[in-house]
């Protein structure tokens, strides 16, 4: 089967940051997508899928193993960790709720991963009953 590889397939763009300070984290959403905010907040979870925008160059996108961990392990392939240095640099973390303002076009969560300014490519309310694994295997390393 021969692979067909279009020029440039995808077009992402951001529906809102983050924005950090000593006292809060915060998902600035674009005013364009404050309607997506709906009934959001009657979730306690979210999964924000977001963009490791300080690790778009060349050389990380191009990395696809890894010979030193800072834990013990094995030499690891890029698609067995959660590195951010990756062909297509997207996080993904799920996040616990504390406050969503409409008015405001801001969501106000418990923790997350990424730097102030990083931008938030989507947002899913998290549903256990399709998200969660009951029964996983992890390496003993």
């Amino acid at each position: 089967m021969k692979k067909k590889t279009p020029s440039n397939p995808y077009q992402l763009s951001p529906v809102g940051y983050i924005r950090r300070d000593e006292e809060s984290i915060l998902i600035e959403i674009l005013p364009e997508f404050t309607p997506a905010l709906k009934e959001l907040e009657t979730f306690s979870h979210a999964q924000i899928f977001w963009w490791f925008s300080k690790f778009e160059d060349e050389k990380s996108r191009k990395t696809t193993q890894f010979n030193k961990m800072p834990f013990e392990a094995p030499p690891l392939g890029v698609f067995a960790c959660r590195s951010p240095l990756r062909p297509n640099p997207i996080g993904l973390t799920t996040v616990k709720i504390l406050d969503v303002d409409h008015d405001q076009s801001l969501i106000k969560i418990a923790d997350m991963d990424a730097y102030d300014g990083t931008p938030i490519l989507d947002i899913k309310a998290y549903m256990p009953h399709c998200d969660r694994v009951k029964e996983v295997r992890v390496p003993d390393w």
